[in-house]
Formats: structure tokens, sequence, C-alpha cells
């Protein structure tokens, strides 16, 4: 048996949270939703994960598509899932939620028969609570006969390897059927039978969590400091007592005479957005401190701060603050009320929280739409036929990752989309343009609104930026296409998408060394922060040097870069690659028409079939993959010299 190696197992609720996103709306009037993993105990384990603890999570999820969304993002998240049951017989929960104003936020339970309201006493391996230093178990598990005693199973288990029980009252009434289906709102509706429920529990437990009304449940006074007493009548545990703005209050002892007399933790001053969720970044950040034997009063200013962040966003597991986001908060504070509306920590939640990137990034650039129009015309061939050699390509960075990670393709939507689709099937990371072929100043290739746009687009495809962009250009054109920039990167950032920013100097102005590292100090300096620079080969390893010099100061978050071909001979561009090596920031290439251009040409004309046009970009491709993987293999033989 394994030592702890968890700090923390939560039990029970696992849903899908689906979001209004039209604030101030009724749930009748939503157009649209955003989606986040929810259900007290799954964003409490996200949190804690978030925070630097080794968490897991034990419930049941359906065996379909949502019951793997959670699943797949618990693992994103670095949750341990070994305790998550596929149900096959039941639908994952779901959790449908508004914003109406400041004081209404309505919410709809979708619970019947679910497959986490199913989790029995079997579904907790006494194995998996020997690893772990403290259970954390809720008040809705506690409402159903089955899951109440998986939760009391799971208590007793951890008490006897010496491990401490979290409860966390988490009273939803309409869950304990004493509300109507259409009011999962209410927080609080007082019941002797719960109340009795529940002080079965408060026994076995070391810390108990809870806001007033919640205590007022457990304790069965609606006075805080009565209800406060009479938990403390039937448990030793510590009492943590949420006061929403004011902070939190806690009771490691005897009960005093006031509640301000307790251990205080003062609130942060935000703008309330949407308190549903904040209880679980409050209980996140609690344990984050009280897991590792921090000082009660640092506790509650870890919650606190949690719980800030979480009432300034909108989602509920999505929003809560990574360590080094809530490290930067509590050591700078922030200058805007709305936490949401604050450049830098909205920068550090969506650098910390995106998903991993194995580098290097080794990708067929086939977005070429100008260009491909051009051949197909010099060989008259229709543009009918440009779909089908897009899906070529495809298959040619297929044939060569052989299912690696790492590799991947750049394709288009107006004539690649089919391409685009066996991209996802296969895997492959992809980069989707989003510029007009060929415009100096940047337009965008749809038109109109670019969000609205990019709502379409899924979530894994990166979205990539040209801009030809020099040190000389005029200001106005400068501010011009800085602006485009910015508006694509807040796009991207509000639909939660990678952005890849391309940057071509050489066509409008001579190189030197200092040229493109003086483009992205200026970028970074109007607010520009992509997830990835794709730039012109540099024969000059001095040139890279100051690329990368630049990345690591401004943006030390950044992905990396990605060298680019621009049709030039694959002997200079290996050159490049070889000159890159100056710097760690170089993470891999993006190479098209060196690698597709002749096919292409001969293809569209008819000189080759579809295998031949397949084999002849694959070895194309696959010689730069191999002159990268010199590269890097160059690169580490030197460092261990």
């Amino acid at each position: 048996m394994r030592g702890q190696d968890l700090d923390i197992v939560a039990i029970g609720r696992s849903s899908v949270d689906l979001y209004g996103q039209q604030i101030g709306g009724r749930l009748e009037d939503m157009a649209s939703f955003s989606k986040a993993v929810g259900g007290c105990p799954a964003n409490i384990a996200i949190g804690t994960a978030r925070l630097g603890l080794k968490s897991a999570l034990v419930t049941r999820v359906g065996d379909e598509h949502f019951g793997r969304f959670i699943t797949e993002q618990l693992e994103r998240e670095g949750v341990c899932t070994d305790g998550v049951q596929i149900d096959p017989d039941r639908f994952t929960a779901l959790a449908i939620l508004g914003v109406r104003d400041r004081e209404n936020f309505p919410l709809l339970f979708y619970r019947t028969d679910c497959a986490d309201a199913a989790l029995d006493e079997g579904d907790v391996d006494p194995a998996l609570i020997a690893r772990t230093k403290a259970v954390v178990v809720t008040g809705t598990h506690f409402s159903r006969p089955a899951s109440a005693k998986a939760q009391r199973k799971a208590m007793d288990l951890v008490h006897q390897h010496g491990g401490k029980v979290v409860f966390d009252v988490d009273y939803r009434p309409n869950l304990w059927g004493l509300a109507g289906i259409g009011d999962g709102e209410s927080r609080y509706i007082k019941s002797d039978s719960v109340t009795a429920h529940l002080k079965e529990i408060l026994p076995h437990c070391d810390l108990i969590v809870g806001t007033e009304e919640e205590l007022h449940i457990a304790g069965g006074s609606e006075d805080t400091l009565e209800a406060i007493r009479a938990v403390r009548a039937v448990s030793k545990a510590t009492i943590v007592c949420k006061r929403g703005p004011m902070g939190c209050v806690v009771f490691e002892g005897a009960i005093p005479d006031s509640l301000e007399d307790g251990i205080s933790g003062p609130g942060f001053p935000v703008e309330v957005y949407n308190t549903l969720g904040a209880g679980d970044a409050f209980m996140s950040g609690f344990l984050r401190g009280w897991v590792r034997g921090e000082k009660i009063a640092e506790c509650c200013r870890f919650a606190n701060a949690c719980g800030a962040f979480a009432v300034s966003r909108l989602l509920c597991s999505s929003e809560i603050p990574t360590w080094e986001e809530l490290s930067y908060f509590l050591a700078k504070g922030s200058s805007q009320r709305a936490l949401r509306r604050d450049e830098a920590l909205n920068h550090l939640h969506w650098v910390t929280t995106r998903r991993q990137q194995t580098t290097p990034i080794m990708a067929l650039a086939c977005d070429h739409r100008l260009q491909l129009e051009e051949i197909a015309n010099a060989v008259g061939a229709s543009f009918d036929r440009l779909p089908k050699f897009k899906k070529l390509a495809v298959q040619a960075a297929k044939s060569v990752a052989q299912g690696r990670p790492g590799f991947g393709v750049f394709m288009d939507g107006r004539y690649g989309q089919d391409a685009l689709f066996d991209a996802s099937h296969a895997g492959l990371w992809t980069a989707r343009p989003i510029e007009k072929t060929g415009s100096r100043p940047l337009e965008f290739e749809c038109g109109g609104s670019l969000g609205a746009h990019l709502v379409e687009w899924p979530s894994a495809q990166i979205i990539k930026c040209l801009c030809f962009y020099h040190p000389d250009d005029s200001d106005e054109l400068k501010h011009r296409q800085e602006r485009e920039l910015l508006r694509a990167q807040d796009a991207c950032r509000k639909f939660g998408k990678e952005i890849l920013i391309e940057i071509i100097a050489g066509k409008n102005g001579t190189l030197t060394s200092n040229t493109v590292s003086s483009i992205l100090s200026r970028l970074y300096d109007v607010g520009l922060r992509p997830d990835w620079w794709k730039l012109e080969g540099q024969r000059d390893p001095k040139s890279w040097e100051k690329i990368g010099a630049v990345i690591e100061a401004r943006d030390p978050h950044c992905r990396g870069v990605v060298i680019l071909g621009l049709d030039a001979p694959a002997e200079e561009l290996m050159e490049a690659f070889r000159a890159s090596s100056a710097t760690p920031w170089v993470k891999g290439f993006a190479i098209g028409r060196t690698i597709f251009a002749q096919p292409a040409r001969d293809w569209l004309a008819g000189k080759t079939t579809d295998e031949q046009a397949v084999a002849e970009m694959a070895r194309r491709f696959s010689a730069f993959v191999d002159a990268w993987t010199s590269r890097d293999q160059a690169a580490l033989s030197g460092a261990s010299a």
C-alpha cells in the first residue's frame, strides 16, 4: 500500500454546469451557455489541485460525452481520477445557471436518477482513502441513503488511517426535497429533519465549513452564534463561518460571546458578479493552508481571496485561481474592484490554466489560400480541387506523425474545412488563420464581428493571425494593425482559445539582427501577450538570442516561437533551424510551400496520383522533422559537453 501521496479526496457531486452568457437576462431568454465542470466536491478537487494540493475525486459520471468531459477535465487539472466511476445506465448530472442581477442567480439542477446520485459504498476504495490526509464530504450527499453510506464509509476509513474529515455543509434545500424543482437558487429552508440528520455527522468531523445559513441548518437555530454553539456541543471540529463580503470567522475551541471574537479573516472589497461557486473556491483556498498546517489566519486569507476571485467571475471551477495567480494577487492586489477586468490577473489565469502542450511543434502549413489559387490558375485547374488537396496534406502530416504528440498542421476553413475535420480526428495540433490573405493593413477574412465568427470554431484549434509589420512602418499603419491584433487577442481570450501571432517583416523592409526583436518589444508594449509567435527564419544566432531575451523578459509564460518557411529553400530553413538553437524559446516550425508547392502543382496538373502527392509531401515534411531532431540533439550534446 502506498503512503499518503494525496492531500484530499473529495466525495460526491460532479456535474456539467451550463452558465447563461447573457448577464442580466432570465434563464427563459438565454441564447448561449458556457460549459464547465461543476458540483461542490468536483469544484473543490479542481480548486485545491490548482492551488498546489494533490487531490482526488470519488464520484460517478455517465458513460457519455459529458461524463468524458468531466473525467478529461479533471485529468487536465491534475486531479486523480482513480475514484471516478463510469455509470453505464445513468446520465451525468447537469446544472443550468444564470445571473439575473446582483442578488439573483437562477439555478436548475437536472439530477433525476443521475450518475453521481447513485454513488454507493462500493464506489469507495479503501486503498484510495488510505492514500489521503483528508476526506471532504458534503451535505448534499447525505440526503440519500446510499450516498450517505458511501461518505460515512470514507469518513471511517480516513480516521482509521490517521487522516481528517472535512465537512462542507453545502446545503441545497431542493436537493433535500424541501423546495420545488425550479427553486435551485434557494439557500435556506428551516428543517428539523435535516438538522437531525446532520447532527449525526458533526461529531465525526475535524473541520466544518458553512455559511451562516448553512450553520443554522447544522445547528438547528437561526441565531448564528447559538447555531455554532449547538454544533460545538456535539463536535470538537474547527468551525468556519463564511460571511460573504465580511470574510469569515473561525472557532477552534470554546465559542465566545461574540462572532467577532473568533479568529477573523477579513474579506476583499470586490464587485460581486456571481456568487455561485464562491463557497467552493473559499474551501479550496482554506484547505490549501489547513492541510499544510498553516496558521488559521493564513488559511482565512487564502480562502477569502479565492472567494473574491469566484464572485468576480462567471463560472465555478474554471474561475478558481491557481497558486501563482493567488500569490500575485496577495502580494500586489488589484486596481480593479471587478477582478475579471484586471488584465494582469486575467493573463496569469489564462496561462496557468490552459491545456498542457507538448513541444516541439512540427507542423505542415497548408492554410494558404491565395498561393494555392495561383498554382491552380497556372496549371488550369479548378479551385474546386483545392479542398481535396488540403485533405491530402493532412494525410501526409498524419503519416509522418504516426500518432506522436507535437505534430500538426496549419489549415484554413475556406478550402480546408474537411481537412480540419480530418486533422481533429487524427489528433493533430491545428492552427487556423483569421487574416484576410495578403492584407496590409491587417483585415480579418470573416468581415464583421470576429467574435461572432470564432464562436463556431473548436476550442482545440489555435487561432493564427498573420500581420505584415516592420519597424519602419508609419505610425498610422502600426496603430491600425496593433488595434486589429488586440481585437483578435481579446476575442480569443473571451472564447478560451489560444492565439498565435505570425509576424513577417522581411517583405516590407530590411531585416537586421534587431528587426524582429524590436517588433516584439513594441507589440508587448501595446498589450499583446500571444500564446505563440510564428516568425521568419533567422540565420544569425544573435537575432534569435535577442528575440528570446524579449520573450523571457516580457512574457515568460509564452508557449514559444515556431519558425515559418516563406517558400525559402530547404537549405536556408535548415540553417535557420540550427541558428535558432541559440535560444530555448524557439519550439518548432511550420513549413508550407517548401513542402507542398511542387506536389500541389503536379497533382493539380494531373501529373501525379493522390498517393504520390501524399508520399512526396510526407518525404519533404520528414526531412524537416529529421533536421529539427538533429538540431535538438546537437543542442543537447552542446549543453552536456
